[in-house]
């Protein structure tokens, strides 16, 4: 009997290499790619535990779920890194460039 590819390996680990590309949109589209590949690639191994005579691409979920793990880290991280950046320099100043260049310089300057 043939084995059958197993469901959602393959999406589990374009999810992730993509959630890894896009870390650096600010974390908006990363994140939640990463989030689908944890799940999908964790489905995926779980269901070939349960039946490891029946499905191949185990390897192919293994490695989304790895890459979707690193793909949420690094988006956290940056989203984690804006808000730091954010407080450092406070919303007022994105409305106004004079004052944006200012705490700029402040921040240059410490």
């Amino acid at each position: 009997m043939e084995k059958m590819k197993l469901p959602n390996s393959t999406t589990a680990l374009v999810l992730g290499i993509c959630s890894i590309v896009t870390c650096c949109c600010y974390g908006i589209i990363g994140l939640p790619l990463g989030i689908v590949a944890f799940i999908l690639g964790n489905k995926a191994v779980k269901l070939n535990n349960q039946h490891p005579d029946e499905y191949e691409g185990v390897k192919n979920a293994s490695a989304g779920k790895i890459l979707g793990i690193v793909g949420i880290i690094l988006n956290v991280v940056f989203i984690a890194y804006i808000i730091w950046i954010l407080s450092l320099i406070g919303w007022d100043a994105l409305s106004d460039p004079d004052v944006l260049m200012e705490r700029m310089n402040e921040l240059k300057n410490r």
